[in-house]
């Protein structure tokens, strides 16, 4: 389970982030970091990359699917990512590229479950499960329609955003490869039971074999005592 810290590494890694786009408050350490304020935007390589601090009301791309649904969202996401893990340990003995792949889809679910989780009660503007997830990363880009919206720019996201992303690309990269491996498993596992099938029945005839032998000296061994018996008769 040690592709478990590469999931841990990217929840970190985007949380920090996120943290210090939005900002946080520490009362009793006496700690307050600003952060961005909304809308804000910071070039990076001019218009081509930039910070933008966005906060994404529902789904991906910024599609807000109502309040309703979006509790729908957030315990989907939670089930799904205690699915991930439980995948992980069934894969534990796989190729480490489909573990990684899980690996970083795990990260960056869990990275943006805790922004719709926990974010509403920690900035104290939502109740639990309907928080806000926070992006960033600004990219120029083709123009584009999806969901009805029509993009200039590729949608502001983040690092969990990125992992999940990359996560999907390396299980299509090493699709063909994860194939095989499961094949390869159902062919060992294949030739398991034929084998152990064979071995029974090898068992099965040497055991009939046996019985039978068993059985032919029994009948010697009568034979010989009839004869036995009826030389003494006459002899006698």
């Amino acid at each position: 389970m040690k592709a478990l810290y590469l999931s841990f590494a990217v929840v970190i890694i985007d949380q920090v982030t996120k943290l210090m786009v939005k900002g946080f408050s520490i009362p009793f350490l006496n700690i307050n970091y600003e952060g961005m304020y909304l809308g804000q935007m910071i070039p990076v390589f001019g218009d081509f990359f930039r910070f933008t601090f966005v906060e994404n009301p529902g789904m991906a791309f910024g599609y807000d699917p109502g309040s309703n649904f979006k509790l729908i969202i957030s315990v989907f996401s939670l089930v799904a990512s205690i699915g991930l893990i439980f995948y992980l340990y069934v894969i534990r003995d796989k190729s480490w590229s489909l573990k990684i792949a899980i690996a970083l889809i795990l990260g960056g679910a869990v990275g943006n479950l805790i922004d719709r989780t926990f974010y509403g009660l920690f900035f104290d503007y939502s109740p639990l499960f309907y928080g806000k997830v926070v992006d960033f990363f600004d990219v120029d880009f083709f123009d584009f329609t999806l969901f009805g919206r029509s993009y200039d720019r590729w949608p502001v996201f983040n690092i969990a955003d990125a992992a999940v992303t990359i996560g999907v690309l390396v299980l299509v990269l090493f699709y063909k490869k994860h194939q095989e491996e499961d094949e390869k498993v159902e062919a060992v596992l294949d030739g398991g039971t034929s084998t152990a099938v064979q071995d029974i029945a090898v068992s099965d005839e040497s055991t009939k074999t046996v019985q039978t032998e068993n059985s032919s000296d029994i009948i010697n061994e009568d034979t010989i005592n009839e004869q036995t018996d009826k030389r003494k008769e006459i002899s006698d």
